[in-house]
């Protein structure tokens, strides 16, 4: 049986890498060697990082290559205290310094292995600690060295935890200390982590509480006293024995509480150079910039995002939080000067984030999402218990207990009533009445403060269902420059944000959804401003004479706005006191536009999102100074912004544009009017509410009279506020996640409860159908049981043959439920499945082989079989997938996820046919590989739904759409009734029972059903006639017309079993036209597709963003679903994994789902999240399938590619378990040839200097490397004129720069030649993931730094794409020594390190064995190639030529010999489709003119000119070079110059963020467009 697993050290750590901006490269190591401080460039190059005397330390010292000198810990100490300690400023480490020593694998061959936990030195350890979070800065896999000595480890975590022990540290290495702290407790899935660091969250740690606080928690927790009480008997026991039980020694005591008096006395007293009272008195120094300590402010932020942490998990929360309060951190937090300062906004929102997760709404103890009505009543119930106390025993507060709770608990009410207390009777009350922080707190005698815990604690705090709804959905000019909330790209890493993040565990469903729906917002926000800073620049604002902004340029996305007015405010909703809806109409004006840019106006329509922008400039220009230290805004002169949605848009005549409503019929829609258009929109009401509450209170402007600019976003970009309103709509929900999955989901409890065989209703029996070809198929399936085969009657079959159906038993056994790594789940596991240790013997396992029954005569009625011989382990994803809950399959590149998907679909459909599947993907791409396999299997059209934009790029004559199945059911409904007509003739009876389905329905029972039952009951009389079925058989005129004649009147059985056919085929008829009765009946196009949705179609497709899009459509036509198949559930947002799972309403309060099916692969790219700082601080490209994988949730991996040659899989099957290769790719004779013209099917080519220059960057993050694109485009060149296909050739890279400079000198150098022109694809290894090709060409860019490529996941995509061959090209000396790419850089390096070229291989077919290298020619460089290139492009020239001049010399009878010397000398024919796969692989490459191309000169040198950087502007640019050679039979020759320049000086700029270059006017024979974008 297969394979289950469960996450461990090998599976699965954080890969998000970051790029970064380099720093100033520091001097040498002796301190007293420095020279005095000179202008050093901004960007390091590899000699400098060679020359650096850290690199040359580490070369002699720890460096894998040479003789190393002994261990020195004096060294250690020195590198430490001259290279990674810092004096002033905010940083806590040189970033610079640290990188390099990192990279030098400092840790891995220098720290650890020389640690020693009694000996190694304070240096050693905070060293060990600056590389650990250099690592999880960088975001590659921290602990994983860690693990070839794990008893040292836990040794190394218990030296850290008392590392501060009688040592006093520096702010710097407070908060390197700290920074450790948070990635650890960000690391819970790693058990020796989690058992060293979940010590210090235990109850223990409730020793450091003041005793009143001790007996509040314990009263209102019963069940703790009991484990309080062990603890207390421990500490006897031990003193009986003579042991010291000191509490106040112990570390789990202690750690926390010092950790809190640092923090306090941190922000108390080093924060700024005068004490905290001196500061508050001081309103000059409030806000000087000078006296404040940056460092010291960046440890008070840390400690907060450290709070936060601890309080977001419930393993921690739960005894920590009652600490948070009695130490009172965030009423001390809110009366620190620097909660008012205005360098303490980050620390004041992290603050207020903090206070958010310390009320927040759950039952700490049990885990459970309380509601508002009980968060309201446990806020009435501890008032009132206030008022009582007040009322009895403090007189002065007799008005207060009197008052009803309404009126006072509110801070401003609640201060004034506290005010008549002197402060010694407010002490008195706070710290020994209510017991709400000690008596010795140092700031209990400050009223301030006191009064501030006291209302912290009784005001009633907004819920977060009120809060969510109050929040505005669109993002307004505040939040979108707020560096603290949407960061700009640059995010380094170094500092902390006030952003919520996504982990492990979450609180509560409210906790998960508010996450997400902050992050969500928050990413849509960057990406709006990032929209507006593009547009608004174009528009070139000015004050014009009158003193108004006016507008003298134009651009695409925005336009000045004619007239704004508010239409419409409606009264609030009961209950609430924001307007129900406002509405306003826009006006504009779109004459500027030309009419390509006209009709993106004019497509506006209903739903899509526009933003209104206040443009006021300043009346002079910003001098250069003022610019450079203005805001984004200022620059701009932007005021305010503000979302809103279209209701309907009207032209100049007042006529409605783009109506789906059905006012407007679509035979009398009329092109718009004039230039005029008014646009009715929906603005959005909780922020028009906070707008002119804003004016009413503050006198604020009324910025609705402002607005002169409408701006437009692209349609795609353009979704999020339907996905927020989701989010959103979620959260007013209740009881929405199946109980099943509830406590997995959150991350708690046993990590297999979900898994099939611990759920109740699993199926007992399942009928595999067409899943195995044979009998040795279902032994070769089950290798841990004795198959035995029985028949229908439980007799036992020698001669079985499919179909099969199995009887599972619940433990089924084989290696399926082994979980190394997760020792919980391992055990659960193992208790659930009850299973002895040691097998004696193989255990039977019952397969009965069943005889189907006849489907029906014709041909029509046989059903699809599957061909695919599946693996065991595919065989249990299937069988898991069947079963009940949830399951998880890790696909590996190659190994058939999508047939294993299929498969499971299809067994699902038979086995419950009632049931109704819903499959999301993440790409249209996935979809429909997906919809066309199954469309291949034995599941009806009629059942099968593609919703979504990319239902029209199906490769089928079939419309799966909606309205393509309304469609497809009326037109079968004619067929069929004209059926029932011609068997009413058949049977001699009147034809208009045909007339309808229902007159259809009544004929079925009258006269078809009732003749066979009258037929069966005289059969079984007459079962000794052979002839009898077939002289009786009712309907044997109707079938009549069969291919093969129905009965052979020889046998009975046989003719019995052929009738029972037949009229299965009758009865499909019938069956047919009940389904399609309701489309009869259902007369309006929406109501018949809604039914097809809801009620007809059994398995219904989208992508996860249509979900997420149109969840209340789907809610509104009560859309129901019983099962949800996920592919790409690896590349799929949380949320949009999420939204998915609840596209139905609860039925009686619980939800309908039964399975849940999760295919993907965590060790492949993650989501794409755009801003840098969500996907490195809050960790929002995490899928719900890696966080699963990570709790231990078991999975099963599919163990057998079938893409690559098993000498490609070799370097990346090392990143999975037990990764083979399918008997395919080892016999089938296409991976046994080697690959002509290469030595090798796969090599690292080292790339020098070109030019003198390695990796560039025009901007930042940019990055080109002009060396490696010559070089790969000349790899190309030589590929293409061997004859390798073009369209069997793709280019990949690691970056956007380098695929537009690659595509530069393709345009340059291969395009004006017909015979070789652009290859399949250029793309980006990101975009090209899910993607494949017979030969890749990668280049790697980088020369300084290894950069992303250090995520071990692009490199497994990078390496997995490629079936045949795969040359990677890089700097050799930069990638062999990273760390985490050693496994495949290693194999890569086993070869040489220069192209090996077979130059006797003229043409692309070879008979070598992919072993052999034949002659080895090592090509030096780029430059060589180009010769290569040139030579054999001269050879071209020559032969054609020849061929041209013979022909014209006798045009009557060109010889075959010369066609074929010159097929074989000019490159083997240039048609892509001479090597087109010999495993049968169909080619779709355009075939090119062997008749024509430009010609290089007679000397045969060909020199490329001119320099292409690729510099574009913006993220994409197309390239289309659509037929780009010379008509048929011409030859364009050159002059006779020595030289032929191929191409000018190309520098690809564009402006925008989609260009489309297309080379017009350069046609060739067969027009064909060849697209070199994905």
């Amino acid at each position: 049986m297969t394979k289950v697993y469960g996450t461990g050290t090998y599976d699965f750590r954080r890969h998000r890498v970051a790029e970064y901006p380099v720093e100033a490269l520091h001097q040498p190591l002796e301190k007293t060697e420095k020279p005095p401080e000179s202008n050093i460039p901004s960007s390091i190059t590899l000699a400098e990082i060679q020359r650096d005397r850290l690199t040359k330390i580490a070369a002699s010292n720890w460096a894998k290559t040479g003789e190393k000198k002994p261990f020195s810990p004096e060294l250690v100490k020195k590198i430490y205290d001259t290279e990674l300690t810092v004096t002033g400023g905010r940083k806590p480490v040189p970033l610079q310094r640290v990188m390099i020593l990192e990279v030098s694998q400092y840790l891995e061959n220098y720290l650890w292995p020389n640690f020693d936990p009694e000996a190694s030195s304070f240096e050693h350890v905070m060293s060990m600690i600056l590389m650990v979070n250099e690592k999880f800065r960088e975001n590659v896999s921290a602990w994983i060295c860690f693990y070839d000595r794990k008893d040292m480890f836990r040794a190394f975590l218990d030296r850290v935890l008392r590392l501060k022990e009688g040592r006093s540290l520096t702010i710097p290495e407070k908060i390197n200390y700290l920074l450790f702290m948070i990635n650890a407790f960000q690391s819970l899935e790693d058990e020796i982590v989690s058992k060293k660091v979940l010590r210090l969250a235990g109850l223990q740690c409730w020793h450091c509480l003041s005793y009143g606080r001790f007996q509040m928690e314990l009263c209102l927790n019963p069940d703790l006293i009991k484990k309080w009480k062990k603890i207390a008997k421990r500490a006897k026991e031990a003193a009986k024995r003579g042991e010291s039980f000191d509490t106040s020694t112990m570390l789990e005591v202690n750690f926390l509480r010092h950790l809190f008096e640092e923090f306090l006395e941190v922000l108390d007293c080093k924060v700024f150079s005068q004490p905290n009272d001196e500061v508050d008195n001081d309103l000059d120094i409030a806000n000087d910039f000078e006296g404040v300590n940056d460092a010291s402010v960046l440890y008070c932020e840390r400690f907060m995002e450290f709070l936060i942490d601890l309080l977001s998990q419930l393993p921690t929360r739960r005894y920590i939080r009652p600490v948070v309060a009695d130490v009172a951190v965030v009423a001390k937090c809110h009366l620190s000067a620097l909660y008012r300062h205005e360098k303490g906004k980050l620390f004041a929102q992290l603050v207020d984030l903090l206070q958010f997760y310390e009320g927040f709404e759950i039952d700490d103890h049990l885990g459970r999402q309380m509601t508002d009505d009980e968060v309201l009543q446990a806020h009435y119930d501890r008032f009132q218990s206030f008022q009582l106390l007040a009322f009895k025993k403090i007189p002065k507060l007799r008005e207060l207990a009197l008052a009803n709770i309404g009126a006072i608990h509110r801070r401003a009410d609640l201060s004034k009533k506290l005010s008549v207390l002197t402060p010694e009777e407010l002490r008195d009350l706070v710290c020994r009445k209510l017991k709400l922080i000690s008596v010795d707190d140092p700031c209990s005698d400050r009223v301030d403060f006191l009064i501030e815990v006291m209302v912290s604690f009784f005001e009633r705090l907004q819920s977060q269902k009120e809060a969510i709804n109050a929040l505005p959905l669109y993002p307004n000019e505040k939040i979108m420059w707020d560096e603290s909330l949407v960061p700009s790209i640059n995010y380094t890493g170094e500092g902390c944000l006030a952003l919520p993040k996504l982990n492990l565990q979450f609180l509560t469903l409210h906790d998960y959804l508010l996450r997400n729906f902050n992050l969500f917002r928050l990413e849509s926000t960057y990406e709006i401003r990032e929209d507006i800073q593009e547009a608004v620049p174009h528009l070139l604002s000015y004050i014009n004479n009158e003193g108004e902004p006016a507008f003298r340029g134009w651009s695409r996305m925005a336009v000045p706005i004619k007239e704004f007015k508010i239409t419409e405010v409606k009264q609030p909703n009961i209950g609430e006191v924001k307007p129900s809806a406002v509405t306003a109409e826009v006006t504009f004006s779109i004459s500027s536009y030309k009419s390509q840019i006209r009709s993106e106006w004019n497509a506006l329509k209903e739903h899509d999102v526009l933003f209104l922008l206040s443009i006021r400039p300043s009346f002079e220009p910003l001098s250069a100074e003022e610019a450079a230290n203005a805001t984004v805004p200022q620059r701009l002169g932007l005021q305010c912004v503000r979302g809103c949605e279209i209701i309907e848009m009207r032209d100049e005549e007042g006529i409605l544009m783009n109506d789906f409503t059905g006012r407007i019929k679509r035979d009398e829609w009329k092109p718009p009017k004039g230039d005029l258009r008014t646009v009715t929109v929906a603005l959005d009401t909780a922020q028009y509410h906070m707008d002119v509450g804003d004016i009413a209170e503050k006198g604020a402007e009324d910025i609705y009279g402002t607005f002169n600019i409408l701006m437009r976003r692209k349609p795609k970009e353009n979704n999020f506020k339907a996905i927020l309103e989701s989010i959103r709509d979620l959260m007013n929900e209740t009881c929405i996640v199946p109980d099943w999955l509830h406590d997995i989901f959150l991350g708690y409890g046993n990590p297999s409860a979900a898994q099939w065989t611990n759920m109740s209703d699993l199926l007992e029996t399942v009928d595999f159908k067409d899943t195995f070809l044979d009998a040795d198929h279902v032994r070769e399936s089950f290798p841990d049981y004795q198959v035995c085969f029985v028949d229908q009657d439980g007799l036992e079959n020698l001669q079985p043959s499919p179909p099969f159906k199995i009887k599972l038993p619940r433990n089924l056994k084989g290696k399926a439920h082994a979980l190394p790594g997760s020792e919980n789940s391992t055990i659960a596991l193992a208790d659930a499945a009850g299973l002895p240790e040691v097998h004696s013997e193989r255990d039977k396992l019952i397969v009965e082989a069943y005889i189907p029954p006849d489907p029906g005569p014709y041909p029509q009625d046989q059903p699809k079989r599957n061909s695919v011989r599946f693996t065991p382990t595919q065989v249990g994803a299937i069988i898991s997938g069947v079963q009940p809950g949830l399951s998880m399959v890790v696909g590996p590149p190659g190994t058939g996820k999508t047939d294993t998907a299929v498969q499971i679909l299809n067994v699902l459909y038979h086995n419950c046919p009632s049931q109704r599947t819903l499959i999301i993907t993440h790409s249209n791409q996935a979809l429909n590989d997906l919809f066309e396999k199954i469309m291949q299997r034995d599941v009806p059209a009629r059942y099968l739904l593609r919703l979504g934009q990319g239902e029209q790029e199906l490769a089928t004559d079939l419309d799966f759409s909606r309205q393509g199945r309304v469609n497809a059911m009326l037109v079968r409904r004619l067929e069929l009734l004209s059926e029932v007509e011609r068997l009413a003739r058949s049977l001699q009876l009147p034809e208009d029972v045909g007339y309808t389905c229902e007159t259809a329905g009544y004929f079925w029972l009258l006269h078809v059903y009732s003749r066979w039952e009258q037929f069966l009951a005289a059969c079984a009389a007459n079962q000794d006639e052979p002839t009898f079925v077939q002289d009786r058989f009712p309907f044997k005129e109707f079938f009549s017309d069969t291919p093969q004649p129905v009965f052979t009147g020889q046998s009975f059985e046989k003719d019995m079993r052929a009738a029972k056919g037949c009229f299965r085929h009758l009865k499909t008829i019938f069956q047919e036209l009940e389904e399609c009765r309701a489309f009869e009946l259902l007369k309006s196009t929406v109501d018949r597709s809604n039914y097809l949705m809801t009620k007809q179609a059994k398995i219904v497709a989208m992508t996860c963003t249509h979900a997420a899009l149109k969840r209340k459509d789907f809610l509104q036509v009560g859309f129901k679903y019983d099962n949800l198949l996920m592919e790409e559930s690896a590349q799929i947002l949380e949320i949009e994994t999420f939204i998915p799972m609840l596209l139905q309403r609860q039925e009686d309060g619980y939800a309908r789902l039964k399975r849940c099916i999760l295919i993907g692969d965590h060790h492949q790219l993650p989501p794409v999240v755009k801003n840098m700082a969500f996907q490195k601080y809050s960790h929002m490209d995490q899928s719900l399938f890696t966080r699963f994988v990570r709790l231990g949730i078991p999975y099963i991996e599919l163990n057998a590619q079938g893409r690559a040659r098993p000498s490609l899989a070799r370097l990346y099957n090392w990143r999975y378990r037990e990764l083979g290769d399918l008997p395919y790719v080892k016999e089938n004779a296409v991976f046994h040839k080697a690959n002509s013209g290469f030595s090798y099917d796969y090599q690292l080519v080292d790339v020098p200097d070109y030019n003198g220059r390695g990796e560039s960057a025009p901007s930042p993050w940019f990055y080109q490397n002009e060396g490696e694109a010559e070089y790969i485009v000349s790899v190309y060149m030589y590929m293409r004129l061997l004859g390798y296909p073009a369209n069997k050739i793709s280019i990949l890279t690691t970056y956007n720069g380098q695929k537009l400079l690659i595509r530069d000198v393709i345009n340059r150098r291969c395009v004006p030649y017909d015979f070789i022109g652009p290859p399949h694809k250029v793309a980006t290894v990101d975009k090209f993931q899910g993607q494949q090709n017979d030969y890749i060409l990668l280049s790697l860019v980088r020369t300084r730094f290894v950069g992303h490529l250090r995520d071990v996941r692009r490199l497994i995509v990078a390496m997995s794409r490629a079936r045949l061959g795969l040359y990677v090209f890089c700097r050799r000396s930069l990638f062999e020594q990273c760390y985490e790419l050693q496994p495949t850089f290693r194999l890569l390096l086993e070869r040489p390190d220069c192209l090996a070229l077979n130059v006797e291989e003229a043409t692309s077919l070879t008979y070598r064995p992919v072993g052999e290298t034949g002659p080895v020619s090592l090509v030096s460089g780029p430059e060589e190639m180009q010769c290569i290139v040139n030579f054999k492009m001269h050879q071209v020239y020559q032969a054609r030529m020849m061929s041209h001049i013979e022909y014209s010399a006798h045009p009557e009878a060109a010889p075959q010999e010369i066609v074929e010397q010159n097929a074989i000398s000019a490159s083997h024919s240039m048609d892509t489709d001479k090597t087109a796969m010999e495993d049968g692989a169909q080619d779709t490459g355009p075939s090119e003119s062997m008749e024509s191309t430009k010609v290089p000169p007679d000397d045969g040198e060909m020199s490329v000119a001119g320099h292409s950087n690729g510099e574009v502007d913006g993220e994409d640019q197309r390239v289309d070079s659509g037929g780009l050679s010379t008509s048929t039979g011409s030859i364009n020759v050159p002059h006779d110059d020595t030289e032929m320049l191929v191409a000018s000086h190309s520098n690809g700029e564009a402006d925008g963020k989609d260009q489309k270059v297309d080379s017009e006017g350069i046609q060739n024979d067969s027009n064909v467009e060849r697209k070199m974008e994905e």
